[in-house]
């Protein structure tokens, strides 16, 4: 190894719940580098699910981000002139990262009215173990077990 490996960051919590997390989830809704627009979404979205859940949506948020995070994926290799999709386990960093990804993904294909409205739904839905982005994780695993096959190839 030539070079030394780069330092992992110290994430900043966002300012209104101190959350590590939401403040990373926020820099993932953030475009063209819209900070206060995307601050300004997510604090809507979770003052619809206290609304609408009558519960903590700090909660309802960390129960959906668990319930999106896939454990195992399947990464492409090439073996002796072919491809193989096999599968592995997801690092805990990636894991996060896959379910804000996916999350914010279905989140705009959605068409409710309002950014805040589809983000707070697809978080309800994704909470309670179903929506879009539950859908794709389950997708992801059973790629992942259908390609168990070729686990031996992993190295």
């Amino acid at each position: 190894m030539r070079r030394k490996r780069a330092e992992k960051r110290i994430r900043i919590p966002d300012h209104k719940y101190n959350d590590v997390l939401v403040g990373r989830f926020i820099n993932n809704l953030m475009k063209e580098g819209e900070k206060a627009v995307a601050q300004k979404i997510m604090y809507a979205a979770f003052g619809i699910i206290e609304e609408k859940t009558k519960s903590d949506p700090l909660e309802v948020f960390n129960k959906a981000i668990t319930n999106v995070q896939p454990s195992i994926e399947v990464r492409s290799r090439r073996v002796g002139g072919s491809n193989y999709q096999i599968p592995t386990e997801v690092r805990p960093d990636r894991r996060i990262a896959l379910a804000i990804k996916w999350i914010l993904t279905y989140t705009r294909a959605r068409n409710e009215k309002t950014m805040a409205l589809r983000l707070a739904n697809e978080l309800m839905a994704a909470a309670v173990g179903e929506g879009s982005s539950v859908k794709k994780k389950e997708d992801v695993h059973r790629m992942a077990d259908a390609n168990k096959a070729f686990a031996h190839f992993k190295w």
